[in-house]
């Protein structure tokens, strides 16, 4: 750099060093940034790819069930019902409430319940294959010997085997005596049970709280507990929920005498919970979790086109 009078002029030269460390901190600058613009467009193929997907299942699952009309069956249920329903998209909990005299009546279930079938439904499947592993492990185990080929429960041999008699090896359903035996068919098989909370309140005079489970029509009393103060029944906070743990509730209602039990049920049936309503609730929660799943799908989707 020279002065502006001319007498003297500095001159700066840059080392190769500095220039070589200059070239590469550019490379590795081009060649993120590259990597970056790669990694975009896989990750957006990859959010089109998922958002098709949701969308192809939101299709299927509206063409099997139209999910936000409510069915006939339980429309009908509710309009001549004295219950009032209070049903909020995105919670679990389903909530009926109505007035008998003096007494406010609050019955709840949760579509959590169906989700806890299907996961019993598969350990039950995992453990049943496990069993019958166990067996052919077993059978495996005790064959070979001269009184091994078919045996079973008909005298024991010295080898710890059992010899098998004729009669055996023939199927129940062939044997006129045994018939009788064989289970009933049943196409449709056993509804699923719910678990539904009933409370009663008498305002200010305390409050009867029914933990009941309901299926194929029945409702089954499991445990009633009495509460001097309403907001012990349904606890919201610590506290009260420590201080409801610590008082007697009574015991379990098998406990109870029978003819107790038969007063009891009949009370739950003269308030409208009874075997229409036991009828009409796991109906209603197979309802609701479809309208729900729908409603997470479409969720979710938005949140990956967005």
């Amino acid at each position: 750099m020279c002065a502006p009078d001319g007498d003297y002029c500095t001159i700066v030269f840059f080392t190769p060093a500095i220039v070589e460390v200059s070239f590469e901190t550019e490379t590795r600058r081009i060649l993120n940034l590259e990597i970056s613009m790669g990694s975009g467009r896989a990750s957006n193929l990859v959010d089109q790819e998922l958002a098709a997907k949701l969308q192809s299942e939101l299709e299927l699952e509206r063409d099997m069930r139209d999910s936000e009309k409510l069915p006939a069956n339980l429309q009908d249920y509710l309009d001549r019902s004295s219950f009032d329903i209070k049903d909020t998209t995105g919670q679990e909990e389903v909530v009926l409430t109505r007035q008998f005299g003096d007494e406010s009546i609050r019955v709840s279930f949760s579509i959590a319940d169906l989700d806890n079938i299907d996961q019993d439904a598969d350990q039950y499947a995992d453990d049943k294959a496990q069993y019958d592993e166990d067996e052919s492990d077993l059978t495996d185990a005790q064959s070979g010997g001269a009184q091994s080929k078919g045996t079973i429960n008909q005298g024991r041999t010295k080898d710890g085997n059992f010899n098998i008699t004729t009669e055996d090896r023939v199927a129940p359903a062939d044997r006129p005596e045994l018939a009788d035996d064989e289970p009933a068919s049943d196409d449709e098989g056993p509804g699923f049970p719910a678990r539904v909370n009933v409370t009663i309140d008498k305002g200010g005079k305390g409050v009867l709280q029914l933990e009941t489970t309901v299926q194929d029509g029945d409702v089954m009393i499991e445990h009633i507990s009495y509460f001097s103060k309403p907001e012990l029944a349904d606890a919201q906070t610590a506290e009260l929920d420590w201080s409801k743990r610590n008082l007697y509730t009574g015991p379990p209602f098998g406990n109870l005498d029978q003819d107790l039990q038969l007063l009891l049920e009949r009370y739950l049936d003269e308030r409208g919970v009874n075997t229409e309503l036991a009828l009409w609730i796991p109906e209603y929660i197979d309802f609701k979790e479809q309208r729900e799943y729908l409603n997470w799908l479409s969720n979710v989707k938005s949140f990956v086109d967005a």
